[in-house]
């Protein structure tokens, strides 16, 4: 892969590192608790439960992908980036250009996702 995609992939990636690090230091700030003061009923109650409850999934979610993005970042200083970590064949730029994060080219990705379709995952 040649400097220059490298270096776009690089931007890509930290600016989206950036932008998620950015939402988790906006939702700490936010006054996210349950005071049972705050609700006059159960039914209120649960409904603002459900909603952390998903605010939560969608945080989780982040992580991981920050996780992601932290790794594409790493492989890319230590020369790896773009590279499948199951056959060691180059991942094509578009699935690049599409998924940056891509640690699997998309014939291993297939095969991978044929596996856990059949094992019901």
């Amino acid at each position: 892969m040649r400097k220059r995609e490298l270096d776009k992939f690089r931007k890509a990636l930290a600016l989206q590192r950036d932008q998620l690090v950015g939402r988790a230091q906006a939702a700490l700030s936010g006054d996210i608790h349950l005071d049972p003061d705050d609700f006059p009923d159960e039914i209120d109650t649960a409904s603002s439960e459900v909603g952390l409850a998903f605010i939560g999934r969608l945080r989780e979610r982040e992580r991981g992908l920050l996780a992601k993005i932290n790794a594409a970042l790493t492989k890319i200083e230590n020369g790896e980036y773009g590279e499948c970590e199951n056959c060691g064949e180059e991942i094509g730029l578009k699935r690049l250009e599409a998924r940056p994060v891509a640690r699997l080219c998309i014939e291993c990705k297939s095969e991978q996702e044929k596996l856990e379709r059949s094992m019901g995952g």
